[in-house]
């Protein structure tokens, strides 16, 4: 009996094994790429120190911290750090602010990168095609500090480029950062302007990978551009923006302080205060570590149980969700 058998082609002659590919150990993979292990050793060192590591400072939130005391040394009391920070005046003023500007921010920013992939994927000219992305693209690294001066030269109310274009024309100047409701709105746009581009990429892989035999199969049918979009390309990558639904969800306790600190400025204090800006007034400007640790830990809190309510909610709508 033979333990390998023949398979005769036109010119050559390949030898199966009856038991199939040899299977390989982990060994034998860390060998063959091994300059990839390497790698990923900088990401897996940052996640390990900066995201696990720091969970040890979390006793802080449940003791009177003193810095010269240490964490040892430093008295426990329990919940009291959290009955501090709850009553607070402006506690309930960061969370319905963070609420306020991450729930517009979702509302008409989770959209916009779906939306911008759907017409990015019609564009035929791969020359434009790759210029329209990278102008799309350049936003996402730009630091909010740099952002935050662009907006003040264009939108601001004495010397803006808008508002001397207005007052050119005859029109009265608009205080887009100087004035509560106009900084919301501006707020939102900015933002919404900044990250639409970078979401583009992900929702263009998603629809790389709808298989073309369903469009051919909607050309058969008369369907054009707008029902493929709607019937074949939004059905197809529907996993997709539920996943990514459910992890903004889990940020929308979140926010970036970045974004506030740049665009905030006197006039305007009814909205700028969200849990990061306050987080970061009583940590690093009061030393008041114990309140600015508890106000994280509830925070992080919320975005866990949002994103396990969201998750929860997409499986029983019948999508794969996360977990």
């Amino acid at each position: 009996m033979k333990s390998a058998k023949a398979v005769k082609g036109e010119n050559n002659i390949q030898t199966v094994s009856p038991i199939g590919p040899k299977k390989h150990g982990p060994l034998f993979y860390l060998k063959k790429d091994w300059q990839l292990y390497l790698l990923l050793l900088i990401p897996l060192a940052f996640a390990l120190i900066f995201k696990y590591g720091s969970m040890v400072g979390l006793v802080i939130a449940f003791k009177d911290y003193k810095i010269l005391k240490g964490f040892a040394g430093s008295e426990w009391v329990g919940m009291k750090v959290f009955e501090k920070v709850f009553a607070m005046r402006d506690f309930g003023k960061s969370v319905r602010n963070t609420l306020l500007l991450n729930g517009l921010t979702l509302v008409f920013g989770f959209p916009m990168p779906i939306i911008l992939a759907l017409l990015l994927n019609e564009i035929k000219n791969k020359y434009f095609k790759k210029i329209t992305q990278t102008l799309l693209y350049l936003p996402h690294f730009l630091s909010f500090v740099i952002i935050g001066a662009i907006a003040y030269q264009i939108f601001g109310q004495a010397s803006g480029i808008v508002n001397n274009l207005i007052a050119a024309n005859g029109g009265v100047r608009i205080p887009f950062l100087q004035e509560d409701t106009n900084w919301l709105i501006t707020y939102v746009a900015i933002n919404v302007w900044q990250s639409m581009g970078w979401g583009t990429i992900i929702y263009l892989a998603a629809i790389t990978s709808v298989d073309t035999e369903l469009y051919e199969a909607a050309t058969v049918d008369g369907a054009g551009r707008w029902a493929k979009c709607m019937n074949v390309t939004l059905p197809c990558i529907k996993g997709t923006i539920v996943t990514l639904l459910i992890m903004n969800l889990g940020k929308i306790m979140g926010g970036s302080f970045e974004s506030v600190y740049a665009l905030m400025n006197v006039a305007t204090t009814e909205f700028t205060t969200t849990i990061p800006v306050l987080v970061y007034k009583l940590g690093i400007s009061s030393g008041k570590f114990s309140e600015a640790t508890a106000i994280g830990l509830f925070q992080s809190i919320v975005g866990l149980v949002l994103v396990l309510a969201a998750d929860w909610v997409a499986k029983r709508l019948g999508e794969e969700g996360l977990l």
